[in-house]
């Protein structure tokens, strides 16, 4: 997946915004205002890289499958990790990733604003 498409799948999620808060080499993706996943744009070895969300015990099947998919070093390790965006991972695992980030993000949030982004979707509004 190149580096726009990861950025329109991103976008395309409910909800979500786009932001800039670590300076222009980081873009950083958003749900009732929490990351949901955040990608560089000075790609290493020529690759972008994105981090996102992700359960301990999914993450450590997936490291073990994919030589692109690693605990970053610049994320907490326990609950996120980092994804080559142009390697041995499909386009749509990414974009299953991308939704289960999202998924992670919103199970911590208050029951609330958990009803409050659920509600989103009920009224006509679609997620992936």
């Amino acid at each position: 997946m190149n580096i726009e498409d990861y950025r329109e799948y991103c976008l395309s999620v409910k909800g979500a915004t786009e932001c800039m808060p670590f300076g222009d080499h980081t873009l950083v993706f958003k749900v009732m205002d929490k990351m949901f996943t955040f990608a560089t744009l000075r790609p290493k070895d020529g690759r972008f890289w994105a981090d996102m969300k992700c359960n301990p015990d999914k993450s450590a099947e997936l490291i073990e499958q994919y030589e692109d998919i690693f605990y970053g070093p610049f994320s907490d390790k326990k609950h996120w990790i980092t994804v080559y965006l142009e390697g041995d991972v499909s386009d749509k695992l990414i974009k299953e990733l991308i939704s289960h980030s999202v998924e992670e993000v919103i199970k911590k949030l208050p029951k609330k604003k958990q009803e409050e982004y659920r509600v989103m979707f009920l009224n006509g509004n679609s997620w992936k």
